[in-house]
């Protein structure tokens, strides 16, 4: 049998991530947009197996269920990753680049900002279609129950705490792409993504793209929830993605500015 592949040493694990920053912050606007909208429904898919295992979580010891509903929900940034798509939280690694003059600003600002929207639609859009295909009325209506019950803790927290929550989340994210991409195989790959993303949401820490799901699936279906005593408004979903939008790119610097501070520059000869 061949020999498997030798995991990546840090430094080159560091290039070989900046690099596909470079070329993810050029890509052509067409397909920029339709891989960032894929991104939002790829992530939305793991918010929404998430929000299924959450589903009579009050019947399990804390923490049980919140440790299944992250381990579902590596669905989502499984398919970022290994079919193809562009995530705004992950790709605030373009930061290291930038710092070190690869990428320039305006580039990684068009690139951001662009997947970010591109995402927003592509949440909003699979949301829409969950919400039509009555997912809610699942389990007698626990499905419903559920995503109202984690909209109501995401909608209640304060703008501190969701900003320090966002910093928290994507520090794991971009841990867990950067995991990822030491991976040859699709196993390494989901293996190198299954703790970081685990511990993220059972932590129940802010994920701007999925909270773009989450938030406006609970929108959708809260007339049709009973018994239903959140109320989600679309200042509520704005109020929660502004700080924790600002914390995920917090926290995907941290990542992105530490290894480029030890590993981005190649050695002189």
């Amino acid at each position: 049998m061949p020999a498997s592949p030798a995991m990546p040493k840090p430094q080159d694990l560091c290039q070989t991530v900046f690099a596909a920053c470079i070329e993810k912050a050029s890509l052509p606007l067409g397909k920029m947009v339709v891989l960032g909208m894929l991104a939002g429904i790829y992530i939305g898919l793991g918010g929404l197996v998430a929000t299924i295992a959450l589903a009579g979580a009050d019947t399990l010891p804390y923490g049980v269920a919140q440790l299944l509903a992250g381990s579902v929900f590596v669905l989502g940034l499984s398919l970022v990753m290994i079919a193809g798509a562009e995530l705004f939280t992950g790709n605030t690694l373009m930061i290291g680049p930038v710092v070190g003059g690869d990428i320039k600003a305006g580039l990684a600002f068009r690139s951001l900002s662009v997947v970010y929207l591109a995402n927003f639609a592509g949440a909003v859009l699979l949301a829409l279609l969950v919400a039509a295909a009555g997912l809610h009325e699942a389990g007698d209506g626990a499905v419903g129950r559920a995503a109202m019950d984690l909209a109501g803790t995401k909608t209640a927290k304060s703008f501190g705490t969701t900003l320090a929550s966002g910093v928290l989340a994507n520090l794991l994210v971009c841990l867990a792409v950067w995991l990822a991409y030491a991976g040859q195989t699709v196993t390494q790959k989901i293996a190198g993504l299954l703790l970081p993303v685990t511990a993220f949401v059972a932590a129940g820490f802010e994920h701007s793209i999925a909270n773009m799901y989450l938030l406006s699936y609970a929108y959708f279906v809260q007339g049709w929830v009973e018994p239903s005593v959140v109320a989600v408004t679309v200042g509520d979903i704005g109020a929660n993605l502004l700080p924790a939008t600002i914390g995920n790119l917090i926290g995907g610097a941290i990542v992105a500015l530490s290894y480029r501070s030890v590993y981005g520059t190649q050695p002189e000869a």
